[in-house]
This record gives C-alpha cells, sequence and structure tokens, in this order.
C-alpha cells in the first residue's frame, strides 16, 4: 500500500508531462478581401489576432485570360486603386505575419490549360506579387510571402505543375511559400495530386460545406470531423502543417459550423495531439468581426 501511494505521484506527473508534449500549439489564418466592411488589411493585423492573411481573389487567370484581382469593395483595381494595399502587406509583415495571394474562389474564370500555361501564370505572379518586376503590380511593390490555392471549380489538372513552377522561384534567394484550402472529403478532387507534390508549406482543410466529414450542428456529432482528421488528413504522406479550416460564424457558411465553446472542449483537444496541427483557419475576416470567433478561440489554438 504505501509503495503504490508513494508511486501515485510520479504516475500522475508522467502522465502530464506526456500530455505536454503531445499538444501543439498553434495560429490562427484568415482570409481577407472579399468584403469592403471588414476593415483594412492593416487594421487586420493590428488586432493581433491572426499568424496569416490570404488576400482574396486572384479569380481569373490562366487559358490565355488576362489575369484580374478582385478585392470586392476594397478597391478598384481597374483604376490601380489597389496599389495602396502595399502598405497593409508590409505592415503586417512587419509584425511577423504571412501575407499570400489567394488564387481561385467560388466565383471566377480561372483554369490551366497545359504545363506551358502553368509555367506562364506561375511567371505572371512572380512578376507581379512576389519578387519579380513589373510596372503593372496589382498590389503595389510590397512582395508578397506567397500563394495561396482556393481552388474549388474546374478542372485538377496542372496545379501540380503550377506549385512546382511557383516552388522553382524560392532559388532565387526568398522563400516563395505555398498553402492550400482543400475540401475536406480526401483526397481533394481538385487540388489532391498538387498536395501530393509535397511543396506545400500550410494546407487549410475546409470543414464547412462538407457533410460527410464535417461537424454536425443537428446531432452534435464530431466523429466525423475527427476521423477525417486523424485517419486522413494527418495520416497522409502531406508533410505540410495542416489547419482545421472554419466558417467564422453561422452566416459565413451554409452548414458546419462549429459553436466557439465546443471547438474549444471538445474538438481542439484532440487534433492538437498531431505534430502537423498547425492551428485554425476561419472564413473570413468580415464574419469573425461580427461574431468575435477568433477571440473566443485564440487561447485554446
Amino acid at each position: 500500500m504505501a509503495r503504490t501511494s508513494k508511486s501515485t505521484p510520479l504516475l500522475i506527473s508522467l502522465s502530464v508531462l506526456l500530455a505536454l508534449r503531445t499538444s501543439y500549439a498553434g495560429g490562427i489564418a484568415i482570409y481577407w478581401g472579399q468584403n469592403g466592411n471588414e476593415g483594412t488589411l492593416t487594421e487586420t493585423c493590428n488586432t493581433g489576432k491572426y499568424s496569416h492573411v490570404n488576400i482574396a481573389y486572384l479569380d481569373k487567370f490562366g487559358n490565355g485570360q488576362t489575369p484580374e484581382i478582385n478585392l470586392a469593395g476594397h478597391c478598384n483595381p481597374a483604376s490601380n486603386g489597389c496599389a495602396s494595399v502595399s502598405t497593409g502587406i508590409r505592415d503586417c509583415q512587419s509584425r511577423g505575419i504571412k501575407v499570400m495571394l489567394s488564387l481561385g474562389g467560388a466565383v471566377g474564370s480561372y483554369s490551366l490549360s497545359s504545363s506551358a500555361d502553368a509555367q506562364n501564370v506561375a511567371n505572371y505572379l512572380w512578376n507581379n506579387f512576389l519578387g519579380g518586376q513589373s510596372s503593372s503590380r496589382p498590389l503595389g511593390d510590397a512582395v508578397l510571402d506567397g500563394i495561396d490555392f482556393d481552388i474549388v471549380v474546374g478542372s485538377n489538372q496542372y496545379w501540380n505543375d503550377l506549385a512546382r513552377a511557383l516552388s522553382g522561384f524560392s532559388q532565387r534567394g526568398r522563400k516563395v511559400y505555398l498553402t492550400a484550402a482543400p475540401q475536406c472529403p480526401f483526397p481533394d478532387r481538385l487540388l489532391g495530386t498538387a498536395l501530393n507534390t509535397g511543396l506545400f508549406d500550410y494546407v487549410w482543410v475546409q470543414y464547412f460545406n462538407n457533410p460527410p466529414c464535417q461537424y454536425n450542428t443537428t446531432s452534435g456529432n464530431i466523429n466525423n470531423l475527427l476521423n477525417s482528421w486523424n485517419q486522413y488528413w494527418t495520416a497522409s504522406s502531406i508533410n505540410s502543417k495542416i489547419f482545421l479550416g472554419l466558417a467564422a460564424s453561422s452566416e459565413a457558411a451554409g452548414s458546419g459550423f462549429i459553436p466557439a465553446d465546443v471547438l474549444t472542449s471538445q474538438i481542439l483537444p484532440v487534433i492538437k495531439r498531431s505534430s502537423k496541427y498547425g492551428g485554425v483557419m476561419l472564413w473570413s475576416k468580415y464574419y469573425d468581426d461580427q461574431s468575435g470567433y477568433s477571440s473566443a478561440i485564440k487561447s485554446s489554438v
């Protein structure tokens, strides 16, 4: 009896240490750009809530099209009105926040017709948003940290070639970060081949508007989400930091919104055990402003 009672504190201490060692801290990534009422990029980063910002979207490119950026009500790129966003990009980067340009979105005209087309798009992105040179940089002269793939329409062809072409520019001295926002059904039907290149640094998997693998708002069941995270995404060969992609409010998605208390008490403690855990991604800054979601979860992420 005496021996048992003396060893109990040691066992408890070891259990606590093991739990601490297998729980990883993360950041919050946010999408900004699709609502003129969500504040400026500088204001977004000054909140201190976010580790990554995706500027959404470059929604027209490829297949011989002249690329176009759409920042909704923020600015008019046709009159070079978005060049002032450079100030916000630099402000965010000065705080250690990585800023990406997001390609695609749910509404747009984008596709890649060949490997050569992918290289042409990569060259355009390098010269107009990254470390290259162009007289017509839509967001001004600030150099973005990388490119985000939010590909939700069209074909799965040649996104792997675009990833390789963009990654190749890292050899010129400044790393080009690659990120992606696949849907939670695994593998993603459009980005699966691209993700298999192993070139993506951060992957924010969208766990909303995807009933097979999202939180069940009717029953409160979290099993489909946890199974998707544990058995597919973090168990895959994808060598990236993986973020749990969520709607920042019930209005931000058609289905799958997770109340903050459910996320912090039931889901984060489980998914943070993976060494691939990177944090949480939220759609979007506008909806986060309305709900205060990031403030409610930040200390638990």
